[in-house]
């Protein structure tokens, strides 16, 4: 198939990659040059395991381009694709201005296309944005929905650090439409991905990652709160969680059920709030998704506090991104905690290897500009010169050979948000075991 592909972020990038890798021809589209450069370079936009060689590959094959001439790309496929960004606003809603902007590019189009056209929504998005969606592309066009052209909401299920991986091996694939043409041509796509395909209804299918997302938050932070009261009683709350997730009948699953740190990232904080909203504006008393957020802070607070304990001024922070395997930045907790210790006039050096300041764009950039200035003094890939030069380092990543590295720098003092060990040491602690 011919394949649009509107956004090259996180989402865009990797449906680009994946769509070549299962034999489509995709064309990506954005307004930023750079990302469109990188493209056409054989090169990703973004950091995630495997991606680089699959754009590398699909790019030596002549499977993917990318452009900013929506017209020429809409005209040339049949499918297109919607995976821009849709950011918070303040009070909760998600800013869709990105949906709408190319709601109307592609209506400009197909007021000229001969041939059916498929619209898909990849990104999280609230109810009701797939009529809207369709009513922009009616009203520019001036045709109609169902006859000329149709909309599918097809949400993803992507974790950053493991985005290909979950793009070949989902635990479902949603397609929500109200055309019966559409979602065959999506079910044909995707017969190649091993995994059940749920046709359900537009409104589902726009709201399950609302409570995909809202559910992982809360199982986040509730397993920092078993956590912080097993450290109390002087249980080991990992072995506690261990048994805890036996259970997976009931208990559902492992991934997120791990005391540690703080959530953070893109998406939970988003749609955890875009959830709270919906309850709001409905005047529904919502008091568990109300205090996630407040549970969470909480635990950023908690790693403050135990820092502070040691009363240290030169301080290692290994791991500044939301999760390894990533670069995004964009409210990592982690953030945060340097930003405090920026302002309480604490020396600080950062490894990351996977954050490189030069290669940072977009939100990502905007986000660490305005909470961290001057990151590229103070973000290094050498792990060896942030141990030398700090009195107390913070794991927040997994980090190899990490019981060696406490074991050999006795004089230092290791916080562990991210259970990188499994042993005791007297220059160790845990947030909450």
């Amino acid at each position: 198939m011919k394949i649009s592909v509107f956004g090259l972020g996180y989402v865009g990038c990797v449906s680009l990659g994946c769509l070549a890798e299962m034999g489509h021809t995709v064309v990506g589209v954005d307004v930023n040059l750079n990302k469109i450069n990188l493209i056409n370079k054989g090169k990703p936009t973004i950091v995630e395991k495997d991606i680089d060689k699959i754009i590398h590959s699909a790019f030596l094959s002549n499977k993917i381009s990318a452009t900013d001439n929506f017209r020429k790309a809409v005209f040339d496929t049949d499918i297109a694709f919607i995976a821009v960004g849709t950011p918070s606003a303040l009070e909760g809603h998600l800013n869709l201005d990105y949906i709408y902007k190319v709601s109307e590019e592609i209506g400009v189009v197909i007021k000229d296309k001969k041939s059916f056209y498929i619209v898909t929504i990849r990104s999280t998005v609230l109810p009701g944005t797939n009529k809207k969606v369709g009513e922009i592309i009616e009203r520019i066009s001036q045709k109609k929905r169902n006859v000329d052209f149709a909309i599918v909401s097809n949400p993803e299920f992507l974790r950053e650090g493991s985005a290909v991986k979950d793009y070949f091996n989902p635990p479902v694939t949603v397609l929500g439409s109200d055309n019966d043409y559409a979602l065959n041509v999506l079910e044909e796509l995707y017969k190649a991905i091993d995994a059940p395909i749920k046709k359900v209804s537009i409104d589902i299918a726009e709201i399950i990652k609302y409570v995909n997302n809202s559910f992982h938050a809360l199982k986040i932070t509730f397993a920092n709160e078993v956590g912080n009261i097993c450290k109390k009683l002087g249980i080991d709350s990992h072995h506690v969680m261990d048994l805890f997730v036996m259970d997976k009948h009931l208990n559902l699953s492992p991934y997120y059920l791990k005391p540690g740190f703080a959530y953070g990232g893109s998406c939970l904080p988003k749609d955890l709030k875009g959830l709270k909203t919906i309850a709001h504006d409905f005047y529904l008393s919502a008091p568990l998704l109300e205090s996630i957020e407040n549970s969470n802070n909480l635990q950023i607070k908690a790693a403050i506090s135990l820092i502070e304990k040691y009363n240290k001024k030169n301080i290692g922070i290994l791991g500044l991104s939301f999760k390894e395997g990533t670069d995004d930045l964009r409210y990592s907790p982690i953030v945060e905690i340097a930003e405090y210790f920026l302002g309480k006039g604490c020396s600080l050096k950062i490894y990351d290897k996977n954050v490189s300041v030069s290669k940072l764009t977009g939100t990502n950039k905007d986000y660490i500009d305005k909470h961290i200035q001057h990151l590229s003094l103070l973000i290094t890939d050498d792990l060896e010169r942030v141990v030398s030069q700090s009195e107390i380092l913070v794991f927040s990543h997994k980090i190899a050979n990490a019981e060696r590295l406490i074991s050999n720098n006795q004089d230092k003092i290791f916080i562990d948000l991210a259970r990188v060990i499994d042993k005791k040491f007297d220059n160790y602690e845990g947030i909450c075991w």
